[in-house]
């Protein structure tokens, strides 16, 4: 017992480390949390909490759910960078909760479960980095967790489960949209499969299904169509239909084969697939497959695992939600009589060998190859105190024991990552950094002359710059024609080189991803454009 309590306070205080050190060692990463914040921002500058905005228009791409959790924030301790940013380790603490709790209704009798599964799931590669991150997933894991405990209680007689089952559904839908169904409906439709209380229940379980769903939906219309009342047409039929079939067509974006996930598992899971104990494990399973507890977990991860490689968008974070699925099966298979040795560990060892001398090389090689200059800045002892943390895992752990072993691998992981956050994050900060170039344009703004970005701007500047008005968006084509109307504006460029002419008449510039942004007065732009030597300055 002492055990169990003494773990979640592990799991916190190493959730708090990583996001004080994620505050200190950058920015708010373009183009995802810049965009994200800025839209909390626009909503919370207007006062209308019901309809998101982006640069001034409805913003129907994701739910409002994050939005509001950062509003909550920001009316208790008023508007700031930090709320939004510790808000993703929040959830991430209360997942790692949830996971111990499902390990625990699954499994009772293997006790260890509890705590070894979160701890597990916490040192995971993807989680980790995403447990600082200013983005959806982190929080749908969370909702998805809830449901999935819903369900459990309800197919054990609990019908209080019913309402969290459906109170789960609903928060998922506003936190990413439907995708929230595909994550727990399978489970839910399998349960007479992984419960054999539900097999002999089976229409009166569906019976209750149908309406837990049909509650989440009508809770979510509580949001919706007040929205699109108050969006206009073109959102409301962005939310009712874009954020459904229109999702699944505009999944072209991020175009990637259906086997894409298997070879990049071994780098999100990382450290466990390169852990042999693991796949001794996960070979235990085939015998376990009369367990309710093991079939719950199939039935959570493979359909998802099947439906998202089919889908051919892909992006690494899509699988989060079904990270403790995983988790919770590897877990499973190590409390059968495997065995991990010293040289189990090698593999890890290895790869963070490898990252150590990444590390020492790297400076050498800024500005060639479109390595950024900023890796020169990487100080070369860091690199050795990652090959150290690389070697020393193999001689502190005891042959044989797998538990030590598991948490040799979760501490020597959350230590690479915040070495690598404070000696490698921490000098690409300028480079990131847009805050000084965001006030910038709000002094601009503020002298109320106007402001055009050239390309497709992403909100980047509205939350750091504390704008409150919209930027204009214009196309190359359409710099002529805003020129003509606004000869005493400002233009927004990316450029690609160093000797570019408009360098030396910008106001403000930064070397942004290997990229210098500038800010230039209309009337010199224009100047410049005339010549006939003019190097051509390409909108991001």
């Amino acid at each position: 017992m002492r055990r169990e309590r003494v773990y979640p306070l592990i799991w916190f205080i190493s959730l708090s480390l990583l996001a004080i050190v994620s505050l200190w060692a950058r920015p708010l990463l373009p183009v995802d949390e810049t965009r994200y914040i800025s839209v909390a921002w626009e909503m919370w500058l207007r006062g209308d909490f019901l309809v998101p905005f982006k640069n001034g228009l409805p913003y129907s791409h994701k739910p409002p759910m994050l939005f509001w959790l950062i509003h909550a924030g920001w009316s208790v301790f008023g508007v700031n960078e930090w709320w939004p940013r510790i808000l993703p380790s929040l959830f991430s603490f209360a997942s790692l909760l949830l996971t111990s709790w499902l390990a625990r209704q699954l499994w009772p009798e293997r006790p260890r479960l509890v705590w070894l599964a979160p701890t597990m799931m916490l040192a995971s590669m993807l989680w980790l980095l995403f447990s600082t991150a200013i983005m959806f997933d982190i929080l749908l894991s969370f909702w998805v967790l809830l449901a999935i405990a819903g369900l459990l209680m309800a197919s054990r007689g609990q019908q209080q489960g019913w309402f969290i089952f459906s109170l789960g559904i609903a928060a998922g839908i506003l936190t990413k949209g439907p995708v929230m169904i595909l994550h727990v409906l399978p489970l839910a439709l399998l349960a007479p499969w992984w419960s054999a209380a539900v097999h002999q229940r089976k229409w009166r379980w569906y019976g209750f299904l149908v309406m837990s769903v049909s509650v989440s939906v009508l809770l979510v219309l509580m949001w919706a169509l007040p929205a699109a009342r108050s969006g206009g047409d073109a959102y409301a039929q962005a939310i009712f239909w874009g954020q459904t079939a229109g999702r699944v067509a505009n999944s072209f974006a991020h175009q990637r084969a259906w086997w894409w996930y298997l070879p990049v598992l071994p780098v999100i899971l990382f450290p466990w697939l390169l852990w042999p104990a693991s796949w001794k494990g996960v070979f235990q399973l085939g015998k376990l497959m009369q367990e309710p507890g093991v079939r719950l977990v199939l039935a959570w991860l493979i359909p998802v695992f099947i439906a998202f490689s089919l889908i051919s968008g892909k992006q690494v974070h899509y699988l989060l939600p079904v990270f403790p699925a995983f988790i919770l099966l590897i877990a499973r298979g190590l409390q059968e009589p495997v065995s991990s040795q010293k040289r189990g560990l090698l593999p890890v060892s290895m790869v963070m060998v490898s990252i150590g001398l990444l590390l020492l090389y790297l400076p050498d090689q800024a500005g060639l190859r479109h390595i950024p200059e900023w890796v020169k800045d990487i100080p070369s002892f860091s690199g050795w105190l990652v090959i150290a943390l690389g070697l020393v895992i193999p001689f502190l752990g005891k042959r044989y024991d797998k538990h030590q072993h598991v948490m040799l691998l979760a501490g020597g992981n959350l230590a690479l990552v915040l070495l690598l956050s404070v000696f490698v994050l921490r000098q690409a900060l300028p480079s990131y950094d847009l805050s000084q170039f965001s006030q910038r344009v709000a002094e601009i703004q503020n002298s109320s002359i106007p402001v055009a970005y050239v390309g497709t701007y992403h909100d980047q500047f509205q939350f750091s710059g504390r704008l409150h008005q919209p930027v204009d968006v214009i196309s190359r084509a359409d710099q002529r024609n805003w020129i003509k109307k606004h000869p005493d504006g400002r233009l927004i460029l990316n450029g690609k080189r160093a000797n570019d002419p408009l360098l030396g008449i910008s106001e403000q510039s930064i070397l942004f991803r290997n990229k210098w942004m500038l800010i230039v007065k209309a009337a010199s732009f224009a100047r410049v454009m005339a010549r006939k030597d003019t190097i051509t300055v390409h909108g991001g």
